[in-house]
C-alpha cells in the first residue's frame, strides 16, 4: 500500500494494534494466578529470567524489528522479502548460539541470582531450559514486525492474545495440576512461545512468499541500509527495554536469597499493572513507525496531521485510564498473593510515569522513522543518565520505590526530549489548541473519578462504582475533548458510540 496516510488509517491501525497488545491486559489478569499457584518468590525468579531474555533479545535482533518498519514500506516486493530474510538470519541465529551457551553455563549463571532455597536447587535447570525462549521470542518479534511493516496491524491479535497469553495461562495451570512447582512457569512460558512461533510461520506466509523468504538474495546496499538503520535505532530500543526489564534484575542481584526474588516479583507485578496504559502508547508506536515512514517518503508535510491526531487520541485515552488505575491499585493488588500489597507505591509511581509519557504522544517513533538517526541515541543517553543518577540517589534509601522513581524520570525525559526535537526539526507541535482541549477534558474526567473515589464506601463498592463511571467519563472525553474531524476519523466506533453527533 502506498500514498499518503490518513487519520482514519492511524485510528484503525492503532485500534487493531491495541487489540494485539491486550495480551498485556491478560498478563495482568494471569499474574495473580501465577503468584497464588507458584508463590511470589518463584514468580520473582520467573520475572528475572524473562526480563533477561527480553533485554538480550533487544540486543541480538540489532533493532531489525524497527529497521523493517523503515525499509519495507519503501521497498519493492523483492526488496521487502530480502529485508525480512536478512533480518531473520542476523537475529535468530545469534540468539540460538547464545541460548546454547546459556544452557552449557547454566550452573555458574545460577550462582549469580537470588532465589528461595527450593527454587535455588532447580535454578540451573530452569536457566538451561528458559534460555531457548530467546531464539523463539526473537523469531516472534521479527516475524510480527515484518507483518506490521506491510501496514497489517490486525494479525497479531490471535497470536498475542490467545496463543501467547491465554495458552500460557492454560499451560501453567496444567503443569501445576501435574505437580510441577518451581519449573511450572518456565515450562508454561516455553510451551506458549513455541506454539506462537509455529503460528508466526503461517503469519509470514500471509504477507510474504515463504519460498522467496528462504532464497531471496539480499543486495549489499539493502544489507547496509538495514544494518545502518538498525544500529542507529538500537540504543533507543535497548534503553526502552532496560527501563522495563532491568530494574527487577538489579533488585534481585542486590538482595540475597528469597528477598531478592520477592523484590523482583513486586517490581514485576507493578510493571505489569502499569503496562495497561502502555497498551495505548505501544499501539501508536507500532502504527506510527511504518505509517510515519510511508508518509515521510510520500510528503513530509503530512506528518503534522497524523502526529497531532495520534497525540490528541493518546491524551484522551491514557490520562483517564491512568487515573482509574491509580484509584484501583490497591484493589488490583488484593487479587494477588498477600505479599503483593507492598507493590502499591510502585504501581502509583509507574502509572504516573505512563501518563507523563502519554501527554506528548508518540513522538519517539516519529523521530526514529523520519531519518533522525542520531536523535534517538541522544535521547537514550540522557534518559539512562537521569535514571542512573536518580537510582544512585534514591535506591539505597528507598529500595524498590526509589527504583520506580528513577525509571519514571528517565522514561518521561526520553518522551519529552523527542517532542522538543520534532518541534525544532520538523515543526511538529505536541501542544496546540486541539491538544489542550483534549488535555483539559481528560483532566476534568480524571478529577471527577478521583472525587468519586473519596466517597466513604467499602472497597468492593468503591471499585465497582469507579469501573462503572469510567466508561461514561471516557465517552465525555472523546465527545467533548476531540474536534469533530478527529471523532470522524474514528470511523464506525464513533458512529456506534454516537461520538459524531
Amino acid at each position: 500500500m502506498s500514498g499518503p496516510v490518513s487519520n482514519r488509517e492511524v485510528a484503525r491501525g492503532a485500534g487493531l494494534a491495541a487489540l494485539s497488545r491486550l495480551g498485556a491486559l491478560i498478563e495482568v489478569v494471569a499474574q495473580p494466578a501465577y503468584t497464588w499457584l507458584f508463590g511470589l518468590a518463584t514468580y520473582g525468579i520467573y520475572t528475572v529470567l524473562w526480563a533477561v531474555v527480553n533485554i538480550v533479545e533487544n540486543i541480538v535482533d540489532l533493532s531489525m524489528t524497527q529497521a523493517l518498519q523503515r525499509v519495507v514500506p519503501t521497498a519493492d516486493d523483492a526488496g521487502a522479502h530480502a529485508a525480512v530474510r536478512f533480518a531473520l538470519l542476523v537475529s535468530v541465529l545469534p540468539a540460538s548460539l547464545l541460548a546454547m551457551a546459556a544452557t552449557i553455563w547454566a550452573e555458574p549463571l545460577a550462582g549469580l541470582l537470588s532465589a528461595a532455597p527450593d527454587d535455588q536447587m532447580q535454578l540451573p535447570l530452569a536457566i538451561a531450559l528458559f534460555a531457548w525462549a530467546l531464539p523463539l521470542w526473537t523469531f516472534v518479534e521479527v516475524a510480527t514486525s515484518a507483518a506490521r511493516a506491510r501496514r497489517a496491524f490486525g494479525p497479531e491479535i490471535r497470536l498475542r492474545i490467545f496463543w501467547e497469553q491465554v495458552a500460557r495461562l492454560g499451560f501453567a495451570i496444567g503443569f501445576f495440576a501435574l505437580g510441577v512447582q518451581s519449573l511450572g512457569l518456565i515450562l508454561a512460558h516455553l510451551a506458549s512461545l513455541l506454539l506462537t512461533a509455529i503460528l508466526c510461520v503461517r503469519l509470514l506466509g500471509r504477507y510474504y512468499d515463504l519460498h522467496l523468504l528462504v532464497g531471496a538474495p539480499t543486495p549489499p546496499r539493502l544489507r547496509a541500509e538495514l544494518l545502518k538503520t538498525g544500529f542507529a535505532l538500537l540504543p533507543s530500543a535497548i534503553s526502552r527495554r532496560l527501563f522495563n526489564d532491568l530494574p527487577p534484575v538489579l533488585l534481585n542481584l542486590a538482595l540475597p536469597g528469597a528477598r531478592g526474588a520477592t523484590a523482583a516479583g513486586l517490581f514485576g507485578i507493578a510493571r505489569k499493572i502499569a503496562s495497561i496504559p502502555l497498551i495505548v502508547r505501544q499501539a501508536f508506536q507500532y502504527v506510527l513507525a511504518p505509517l510515519a515512514s510511508a508518509q515521510a517518503a510520500h510528503d513530509r508535510s503530512g506528518m503534522s496531521s497524523i502526529y497531532g491526531f495520534a497525540t490528541r487520541l493518546s491524551i484522551a485515552l491514557v490520562i483517564p485510564l491512568s487515573a482509574l488505575l491509580m484509584l484501583l491499585a490497591s484493589d488490583i493488588l488484593s487479587l494477588f498473593a498477600p505479599e503483593a500489597a507492598a507493590a502499591l507505591p510502585l504501581v502509583l509511581i509507574l502509572v504516573l510515569g505512563r501518563a507523563g509519557e502519554a501527554v506528548v504522544g508518540p513522538a519517539t517513533p516519529v523521530v526514529e522513522m523520519t531519518g533522525h538517526r542520531l536523535l534517538p541515541l541522544v535521547n537514550s543517553a540522557f534518559g539512562l543518565a537521569l535514571w542512573a543518577a536518580l537510582g544512585a540517589w534514591l535506591v539505597p534509601e528507598q529500595g524498590a520505590t526509589g527504583m520506580a522513581w528513577a525509571v519514571t524520570g528517565g522514561t518521561v525525559l526520553i518522551a519529552w526530549a523527542a517532542t522538543l526535537e520534532l518541534r525544532i526539526a520538523e515543526g511538529l507541535r505536541a501542544f496546540d489548541a486541539a491538544a489542550w482541549r483534549a488535555l483539559i477534558a481528560a483532566g476534568s474526567a480524571s478529577a471527577a473519578l478521583w472525587a468519586m473515589g473519596t466517597l466513604p464506601l467499602t472497597a468492593p463498592a468503591r471499585a465497582f462504582l469507579l469501573l462503572m463511571l469510567f466508561w461514561p467519563a471516557l465517552w465525555c472525553v472523546l465527545r467533548f475533548g476531540l474536534a469533530a474531524q478527529d471523532r470522524g476519523a474514528l470511523g464506525n466506533p464513533a458512529r456506534l458510540l454516537r461520538l459524531s453527533a
